[in-house]
């Protein structure tokens, strides 16, 4: 499979990136088909030298079937070669690992603290139904007619 991606160069902690079209098989910096352009990080966003981009070159192999990466992808996003591609949603990589272990700690205590109220529910549903039929048992007294329906119900539910 064909691929538009970044090939590393430059030297330790100054990094040069050339865009290439390469085998998916092929190592990172191997050996690759076409370079297509070159991308500088170090470089301020407003420089026109941090990218520099062969448009044909690029769209000729989009047809051909090449996929970009996801860096590749924004790049050609940036500078209008394909359309944007959409942003990646992964908060949790944000957050310092030692903080994500013990969110994971509390996650896993969580379901405890959720099934002791799931217990506790049916128990406080309980007591309401106890209460109620003392609360019925006055208005029972006073009209006849409703007696039989209320207790009709209570005798089906044992």
């Amino acid at each position: 499979m064909l691929k538009l991606r970044l090939s590393r160069g430059g030297t330790k902690k100054r990094p040069v990136y050339k865009v290439v079209v390469a085998d998916s098989r092929f190592a990172r910096d191997g050996r690759f088909i076409e370079k297509v352009g070159f991308f500088n990080p170090l470089l301020p966003k407003e420089k026109k030298e941090r990218v520099g981009l062969e448009a044909e070159r690029i769209k000729y192999w989009l047809g051909q079937g090449a996929k970009p990466t996801t860096r590749v992808a924004r790049i050609l996003g940036e500078n209008e070669l394909m359309p944007m591609p959409a942003n990646g949603n992964n908060p949790i990589k944000a957050v310092p690992k030692k903080e994500r272990n013990k969110k994971e700690e509390d996650n896993k205590e969580a379901p405890k603290a959720d099934a002791a109220p799931k217990e506790e529910a049916p128990k406080a549903e309980a007591a309401p139904a106890a209460e109620a039929p003392k609360e019925e048992a006055p208005k029972a007294e006073a009209p006849k007619a409703e007696a039989p329906k209320e207790e009709a119900p209570a005798e089906e539910k044992k």
